[in-house]
């Protein structure tokens, strides 16, 4: 059985980001050689998500309005974690949202259902955070 491990950065201009990044957890696989086996993918960060969903505008802007509705950023003073970070909706966002997902790798491609496709959920902005991708199998 082979191991595969990569860290993947992103570092996003806005508080609030989600970006698809399905191309690059194939790169991995594809680097890896793992032709057959389990892919993890999980965010380093607590302020951050990982999770499988469709790549339609409309939806991820539902998301971003409905996580503000769940956990509104301001005012900073509704949260007690607040006394020194102004992020604690970013926390709970992130627990609504996910920290991993893991996908099967059939045939070296991600097997997945015809619109699934992995993004990076940004909750707390504007500095690099990683993104592990762990993948075994043959």
């Amino acid at each position: 059985m082979k191991s595969y491990r990569k860290e993947l950065w992103f570092k996003t201009d806005t508080r609030r980001q989600l970006i698809n990044i399905t191309p690059q957890v194939q790169q991995c696989l594809n680097e890896s050689g793992i032709k057959e086996g389990i892919l993890l993918c999980n965010a380093m960060h607590i302020t951050s998500s990982v999770f499988i969903n469709d790549d339609e505008s409309g939806l991820h802007h539902d998301f971003e309005v409905w996580l503000e509705k769940l956990a509104p950023e301001k005012p900073y003073s509704q949260y007690r974690h607040n006394g020194f970070e102004d992020n604690a909706d970013a926390h709970l966002k992130r627990t609504v949202m996910g920290r991993e997902v893991v996908a099967a790798v059939t045939n070296g491609q991600l097997d997945f259902g015809p619109w699934e496709q992995i993004f990076y959920g940004e909750f707390d902005g504007k500095r690099s955070k990683r993104v592990l991708v762990k993948i075994i199998g043959e």
